[in-house]
């Protein structure tokens, strides 16, 4: 069972490093810090945008419009917070093991 958990949470984490260099790119890109003609820099902004809108896009959905300001990744980052806390001291204790 540890090895179920340990990998959840390692998932989770993943996840919160890429939301977060998608929320850098999307800044760099929306303030021409970087090429957007460049290819390889092209693929990285598709892939970050692949992995994270389906999940940001529900969020957005249910947030009032705010003008140009989108708090939906500061959203989803609470929202895997609460899931890795809940795995950690709810969860994993049932089990007895220690994330």
């Amino acid at each position: 069972m540890y090895a179920l958990l340990a990998t959840i949470d390692l998932a989770l984490q993943i996840y919160i490093w890429i939301l977060i260099a998608s929320a850098i790119f999307s800044w760099l890109f929306a303030f021409n810090v970087i090429n957007s003609n460049n290819q390889f820099v092209n693929q990285i902004g598709m892939f970050l945008y692949n992995v994270t809108e389906p999940v940001l896009r529900p969020i957005r959905r249910l947030l009032p419009n705010l003008g140009g300001i989108d708090i939906s990744p500061i959203i989803l980052l609470l929202i895997i917070f609460f899931i890795r806390m809940l795995l950690a001291t709810s969860i994993a204790p049932l089990f007895g093991v220690r994330i």
